[in-house]
């Protein structure tokens, strides 16, 4: 007998069928939960695709407009001082700002390697736990 969504009615079945039925059970349900991360994972590879494909092209006009911003800071100096002098504070401005960045790039990898890894806080404690046993 099944039931309206075509399933078994299994209330009559024995203990021993029902036991029996478990491997099956059990093997269906790994290979449904292997077939879920499968397709989460090409769903949400796509996506991150896509979404990198989207940072790349916005990254790339900003690297365009950039250029055309110092541009308006040249022009903008032009009109005070020679256009030579303003291309180069604007030179000078650009080169501190990269440099202001890289320190606090080269900082932030510092504190990478002041951080105790966790795979060596565990070999730490395993060789505690053995010196103490």
């Amino acid at each position: 007998m099944t039931t309206p969504r075509g399933f078994r009615d299994r209330a009559d079945d024995s203990l021993l069928t029902l036991l029996g039925e478990i491997p099956e059970l059990v093997r269906n349900l790994v290979i449904a939960e292997i077939e879920a991360a499968k397709a989460w994972l090409a769903r949400t590879a796509k996506d991150g695709g896509w979404g990198a494909l989207w940072v790349f092209l916005a990254l790339f006009v900003l690297f365009w407009s950039v250029p055309a911003l110092g541009t308006v800071f040249i022009a903008l100096l032009a009109l005070w001082m020679p256009v030579w002098a303003a291309a180069l504070i604007v030179f000078v401005a650009a080169l501190l700002l990269a440099a202001v960045f890289a320190f606090i790039g080269y900082r932030r990898f510092q504190k990478i390697g002041e951080r105790q890894n966790p795979v060596q806080s565990i070999a730490l404690d395993v060789k505690e736990v053995r010196d103490e046993l």
